[in-house]
């Protein structure tokens, strides 16, 4: 006659089995969107304006402001933001962050200046047409068109530039650096416009 062993599961083998998963993980990051593919939709939007898609949400006679910047919402979703942003001379956005949207951005025209914090210091870098930069979250920055943007497209031609922000923004916090060298919030901010209020 054949003895009946009864096999019960022994705690190591509890423990090492993997359940399986009925749900999805969560990333860890606001958005599934990664910078390379706000680079990718920055260049589309940037493309799309060039040949003419968007003339519909430009200034009336071409006429570009010169007093003040100006943008216009090229496309919207659930996910991701897509801008159209004008710079006009000596119009900083102050030093700022996209609180948790992660950006991206593609020079048409013209060149900015960017102002980063890195930690201990802000570095400016310069970005001419064709150029592109991402930011992740807890980027801190302030832009402005290049002096040397006036030069090469002159004082009236607009400088341009395309920006993908993902979560679509929802509100920036503003900052400063005090006189220790250290970077310190002065305001947060609930906004839907990109790179500061327009």
């Amino acid at each position: 006659m054949r003895s009946s062993v009864l096999s019960l599961p022994s705690a190591r083998d509890e423990y090492s089995a993997t359940p399986p998963l009925d749900r999805a993980i969560a990333s860890a990051l606001p958005t599934r969107l990664r910078p390379a593919d706000l680079l990718r939709l920055t260049d589309e939007g940037a493309e799309d304006v060039l040949s003419g898609r968007y003339d519909h949400l430009l200034p009336a006679d071409g006429i570009w402001p010169v007093d003040e910047r100006w943008a216009a919402r090229l496309s919207h979703d659930d996910e991701v933001d897509v801008w159209l942003i004008s710079w006009t001379p000596g119009k900083f956005t102050d030093l700022h962050d996209h609180a948790g949207s992660l950006g991206a951005l593609t020079v048409l025209s013209g060149a900015l200046s960017e102002y980063r914090w890195n930690g201990s210091e802000l570095r400016r870098r310069t970005l001419a047409a064709g150029d592109q930069a991402s930011f992740p979250i807890g980027w801190v920055h302030d832009v402005v068109r290049a002096p040397a943007a006036a030069e090469s497209v002159g004082p009236f031609d607009p400088t341009l530039s395309v920006h993908a922000y993902s979560p679509p923004l929802s509100a920036m916090s503003y900052y400063e650096v005090t006189g220790r060298g250290t970077l310190r919030r002065t305001e947060t901010v609930l906004t839907d416009q990109p790179e500061g209020d327009l």
